[in-house]
């Protein structure tokens, strides 16, 4: 549960500390005090987009904490053990800090992304806002409550798993039939492009060794004559490089017979010259080896005049063109084996969409199970919520092919009256009849639901009387399975609460700020007066919000809990 919400510098809030208890939590004050603005800190600390609009005026940042009791929570530890954030003797305490431009999170002390702190809040705390009745009217909510409600949320994931599987082999298909028919279309040029490139018989590389092999052949004699004068340096009897070298060994000789110690300019001597050996007996093969060959001259031309022509056409270079032909035969081959291609996808389309409808019956029969209990579960509570004689009645319309969310749609339809036959939602409910409605199905919903705290941002919203007594007793109920925090104008609701918060909100030199107080005894039974509407301070006031007290205590008692831990400081 929430134990502790502190909030710095957001909005109109210089500074403060919102102590929480188990049970029924109500925050009440007066319109523009701030109630509001604590929500939606609370909202900001579990993942809501940020904003520097949020930065109390002459502050340069914005911050909210959160100190939260985990207990035994398997899913949570083992998220937080995922991403390496430790539990802190049983608690998780959630940060974030607004500044301009920038906004940080951090969980247990350790950064995390806003994601990932969204992640953890999901699991702490369910925020019920003041126009989520609103959202009662969309198809997809309705349907994400029955399969809450039903957990069906295993079934729900297969359907949608079997639907895009099926959706994938089919968009295959769309995709081969499309390629098969350009293929088919385009068949003979295909055929053409794949003949004139193979005729050729394309090697890597080709268009280099033939520029090199023109070459030597068009310079044929220059390149002999000037082999036959490098083997000519290097070979003359008189002037000859290595006739030059015989006479210089034998000056090495009588060198190193005068001094022992040149022996080592041998090694250097007889390298170099076995180098200029082999360079002439190189340079001899060479000239002998060129060769003035008209014939192959024309030949290597006219090859590479084929290879100009097709980069030309095919290219820019060679590579391209190769590539081109395989292209061209890959798309030939596939006119010729879509039809086999084609009947194997749709076996396989048919096997997944048999997948898909069988996926969808399962979830289906889930529902309509869920439908009826669902029905019954409110039916029981509306009542309570000052509906006597409403009904719920969830329909199941079938859709004329499955899709995503399964085979049916969800619509919540309900007769409020006596005489009158179930219509959808928004034909027929009012704004406070909607937060009823609203109200019941979360209250069932809270017996399934392993969320510990539950929030109310003002859904009493058009309700008064009679009805705000049994709404807060409702709301009481809940609480004793989970924390439950209401923001409300309704004394009746507050008169319910098991910890009562009051929200203020005062000029402190020239700027406003807002504060809180817990309110027991006189305190509280002021509190309660003034939400009445009376002098506060007069007696019959006093003593009507006494009253509704009294009879609060009368109606439950709070839940035993363990004493409240000590606060952590910020």
């Amino acid at each position: 549960m929430l134990i502790e919400l502190r909030i710095r510098n957001f909005a109109i809030i210089e500074s403060l500390t919102l102590p929480l208890a188990p049970g029924f939590n109500v925050l009440s004050g007066e319109t523009g005090a701030g109630k509001s603005i604590i929500v939606g800190a609370l909202g900001l600390l579990l993942g809501e987009r940020a904003s520097a609009d949020l930065i109390r005026t002459g502050a340069t940042k914005a911050v909210v904490e959160g100190v939260f009791e985990v207990g035994d929570r398997p899913e949570l530890l083992a998220l937080l053990d995922e991403h390496g954030v430790e539990l802190d003797d049983g608690l998780v305490v959630l940060k974030r800090e607004v500044a301009a431009g920038r906004a940080r999170a951090w969980v247990n002390g350790s950064a995390v992304t806003a994601s990932l702190l969204a992640d953890v809040g999901r699991q702490l705390v369910n925020l019920h806002g003041q126009h989520e009745a609103q959202a009662l009217l969309d198809a997809e909510s309705q349907r994400a409550i029955l399969d809450a409600f039903g957990g069906a949320a295993a079934e729900a994931a297969a359907v949608r798993d079997a639907f895009a599987a099926h959706g994938a082999l089919r968009r295959e298909i769309a995709d081969l039939e499309k390629r098969a028919g350009d293929a088919q279309r385009r068949s003979d040029y295909l055929r053409h492009v794949a003949l004139e490139i193979e005729e050729a018989r394309l090697t890597d590389g080709e268009d280099q060794r033939l520029e090199e092999e023109a070459n030597r052949l068009e310079n044929a004699d220059e390149l002999r004559g000037l082999a036959g004068e490098a083997l000519q340096t290097l070979t003359s009897d008189e002037q000859g490089i290595l006739a030059g070298l015989a006479a210089l060994e034998r000056t090495l000789h009588q060198l190193q017979k005068l001094d022992p110690s040149l022996e080592r300019l041998q090694e250097s001597y007889d390298a170099a010259f076995y180098a200029l050996d082999a360079l002439a007996r190189e340079m001899e093969r060479y000239g002998e080896e060129v060769e003035l060959d008209p014939a192959r001259l024309e030949q290597v031309r006219a090859r590479r005049d084929l290879l100009y022509r097709l980069t030309r056409k095919y290219g820019p270079t060679l590579a391209d063109v190769m590539q081109q032909g395989r292209d061209a035969r890959r798309e030939l081959d596939l006119v010729e084996t879509s039809d086999l291609d084609l009947k194997a996808l749709r076996e396989r389309e048919r096997t997944a969409l048999d997948a898909l409808s069988r996926a969808a019956g399962t979830l289906t029969r889930t529902r309509r199970a869920a439908a009826s209990r669902l029905a019954r579960a409110v039916d029981e509570v509306l009542p309570d919520l000052g509906i006597p004689d409403g009904h719920l009645d969830v329909a199941l319309v079938p859709r004329a092919e499955v899709g995503a969310e399964g085979a049916e749609d969800v619509e919540f339809r309900v007769a409020l009256n006596v005489g009158h036959e179930a219509r959808p939602l928004a034909r027929v409910a009012s704004g406070g009849e909607l937060s009823r409605v609203m109200l019941a199905l979360k209250t069932i919903l809270a017996r399934v639901d392993h969320v510990p705290t539950l929030v109310f941002d003002e859904v009493d919203a058009g309700i008064g009387g009679k009805v705000g007594l049994q709404v807060g007793d409702t709301m009481r109920r809940v609480a004793d399975g989970h924390q439950v925090f209401a923001i409300t104008h309704l004394p009746q609701i507050a008169a319910r609460a098991h910890h009562h918060i009051r929200v203020s909100k005062d000029a402190a030199g020239g700027v406003t700020t807002a504060g809180v107080q817990v309110v027991t005894g006189d305190a509280r039974v002021t509190e309660v007066a003034r939400m009445l509407g009376g002098d506060p301070e007069s007696a019959v006031s006093r003593a009507h919000a006494a009253e509704l007290l009294d009879s609060a205590a009368v109606a439950a008692a709070p839940p035993r809990d363990k004493p409240a831990r000590s606060r952590r400081k910020a």
